[in-house]
């Protein structure tokens, strides 16, 4: 009997049919992964199944233990507020734990770096290509600070130069939009310029992204079903899993 607790793995969900397919291609990664460990889908908004809708029907097949892992970069409102207070309407015999959200991690600059050189690019460019690191943007300072860190250590990794850049226009004063960074990085003097989208799945912000990038060299694609995605994803549940009590056999 698998007696590890499931993974369920929490979305935003969006209008575009684009965002759930990449959800559920990541998923299905996990899943070929670690065949030992079962991983169910919820989306908190626009998809379906919801977060509660899943939590409901686990409790009925006498599941106790979840891992509820946010598909999210940084330590955001709906990491901090949004699915707390879902996962607290969960059914009672159901014990959580709230994985942490994926972001940052080495894994996933490695995603990034994956993504530029599947665009086009080469390790032997990147003392010659400058970097526009281009998140959805927040406005929480803690995922803010996050983002900016992340640039400054991908800078010491040999690119020319990084520079983050907010998608959302809700972000704060001091980041620039992707074109502008785009256009920070010409006047600095890189050879090339290169768009990487710090995003999991295509959308709304993602596309605006995408738009300010018409001026870069380079658009990679989103982080997606990377193999060190899925990855990042089981650290987090093995992570979050270790304090939860074994399960005992009748």
């Amino acid at each position: 009997m698998n007696n590890k607790p499931v993974l369920l793995v929490i979305a935003h969900g969006s209008r575009d049919p684009r965002h759930a397919a990449t959800v559920h291609a990541l998923v299905r990664r996990v899943r070929s992964t670690r065949p030992d460990v079962r991983v169910e889908t919820g989306f908190l908004d626009f998809n379906v199944p919801s977060v509660q809708g899943v939590l409901e029907s686990l409790a009925v097949q006498g599941v106790r233990d979840v891992v509820a892992l946010p598909l999210l970069l940084t330590r955001a409102f709906h990491a901090k507020a949004d699915i707390p207070a879902v996962l607290a309407d969960a059914p009672p015999q159901l014990r959580i734990h709230q994985a942490d959200v994926l972001g940052p991690s080495p894994l996933l600059m490695a995603a990034l770096e994956r993504r530029l050189y599947e665009a086009g690019l080469t390790p032997a460019d990147k003392s010659s290509t400058g970097v526009v690191l281009a998140s959805a943007g927040s406005t929480d300072p803690e995922a803010i600070a996050v983002i900016a860190e992340i640039a400054r250590e991908w800078r010491h990794t040999g690119w020319c130069a990084v520079r983050p850049a907010f998608a959302s226009a809700g972000s704060p004063a001091g980041f620039p939009r992707t074109e502008d960074a785009v256009r920070e990085l010409r006047a600095l003097g890189c050879s090339r310029v290169a768009v990487s989208p710090y995003v999991l799945a295509p959308g709304f912000l993602p596309d605006r992204i995408a738009r300010g990038a018409a001026e870069a060299d380079v658009l990679a694609d989103v982080l997606g079903a990377a193999p060190e995605v899925a990855r990042v994803v089981l650290e987090r549940y093995e992570a979050a899993r270790m304090p939860l009590p074994a399960a005992v056999s009748a």
